[in-house]
């Protein structure tokens, strides 16, 4: 039996906590792996006379606290005379482990604010952190958000969807800005987030900018973009993608139609409107369309008339029928906006842009890790005719 496991047991014959046990052993493994880092280094042991006129030797050490969740560790780092010494047990400048350190990124994905984070790790360790210590932790993703941002895409998308969705930061004053999302579906139906850009309010300007940014990474074709019928976004999407197909959303049309009908008749025009795109082909949706406007016409002129002159409701026709309830509604990117939002209503809001980005881009990465291997519904089916479509290859 060694010495850990004997006092291990020690402290549970004596009910004492087994914590001071963990700790005190963990302080002096991660100072004997220091010592022994230098040793290795200078290529001698301590008193060793092959130290003698070597060119180099040891300079004592500087002390530094390591936070863990065994309690806090007095370390002391190893230095040599002339400087050279690199130790690799603990990361430079770091005050707490890894372990600490994930745990608090990973309540901060969940919403979780920096005071909360902060009281309960005081309840469950023992120690005190300010909340800017807190949020000083959450700073270590802002090489991940770089990497996030600036990564090579997929030449291919078979189609694009493009959303905002608004959320509360400061800046001097507090106010609820527009987070523009895309979220593409390669060739082979796995999802992931391509890009994103904060700003004030949604414009097909800021749309166009967040578009270029996806083809300077790469992105050469994309089959189909589909979002809510923004004006001006068709202009901004054939600007950059001239050779793509849109969709505007029917589920969004729908609720157009809603806000715009008296509450007696909401429910019966918009149960007509869904035979529009729930038809069994682009013929039968336009027929659809014309016995909706025939019926509507004279009662909701206003609302009759946008629809008859819109020509992108019927994309989706021209796509196989296994993706269509896929692709004739934003649905795909707005409910993965809810989930975002509903982590960020324990916030209220977010200090700042910076930290904004660090919590977006923290459930970005693991939206992209979950699907990256998971085939969308009905692009299994449908794969074979999309990459026929392609003009480019890889």
């Amino acid at each position: 039996m060694n010495q850990f496991t004997t006092d291990i047991v020690d402290a549970l014959v004596k009910k004492q906590d087994i914590t001071e046990v963990f700790r005190a052993h963990l302080e002096t493994a991660v100072n004997t792996l220091l010592a022994t880092e230098l040793t290795a280094f200078l290529d001698y042991e301590k008193y060793d006379r092959m130290g003698f006129n070597s060119g180099n030797s040891r300079n004592g050490a500087y002390s530094r606290t390591l936070h863990t969740e065994y309690g806090d560790l007095q370390i002391a780092i190893p230095r040599d005379r002339n400087g050279e010494f690199k130790q690799q047990t603990i990361a430079p400048y770091r005050r707490s482990n890894d372990t600490l350190e994930s745990f608090v990124i990973h309540l901060f994905q969940k919403g979780v604010t920096m005071t909360e984070i902060s009281d309960l790790i005081e309840k469950m360790y023992g120690h005190h952190y300010t909340p800017q210590t807190i949020s000083n932790m959450t700073k270590s993703m802002t090489e991940q958000i770089e990497a996030f941002s600036h990564r090579a895409l997929s030449p291919r998308y078979v189609c694009v969807y493009l959303d905002a969705t608004y959320i509360a930061v400061k800046r001097e004053t507090v106010s609820k800005e527009a987070v523009y999302l895309a979220v593409g579906i390669r060739e082979d139906g796995s999802k992931e987030v391509l890009a994103y850009t904060i700003a004030p309010t949604e414009s097909a300007f800021v749309w166009k900018e967040l578009l270029v940014d996806i083809k300077e990474r790469g992105t050469e074709e994309v089959l189909l973009f589909i979002s809510d019928g923004l004006k001006g976004i068709t202009t901004s999407i054939f600007s950059v993608f001239p050779a793509a197909n849109y969709q505007t959303c029917c589920v969004h049309l729908a609720r157009t139609i809603a806000h715009k009908v008296r509450v007696a008749d909401r429910a019966e025009i918009c149960d007509d409107f869904k035979t529009v795109y729930r038809a069994e082909s682009a013929e039968d949706g336009q027929e659809a369309l014309n016995v909706f406007c025939s019926k509507w016409q004279s009662k909701y002129p206003k609302v009759t008339k946008p629809l008859s002159e819109n020509p992108y409701i019927f994309t989706f026709y021209s796509f196989p029928k296994s993706i269509w309830r896929s692709i004739y509604s934003t649905n795909l990117i707005e409910s993965f906006n809810k989930q975002i939002k509903k982590y960020t209503k324990r916030k209220e809001q977010f200090p700042n842009e910076e930290a904004l980005e660090r919590f977006l881009v923290s459930r970005f990465e693991e939206y992209n890790q979950r699907f990256a291997t998971r085939c969308h519904i009905g692009f299994d089916q449908a794969r074979a005719e999309l990459a026929a479509r392609f003009k480019t290859t890889d």
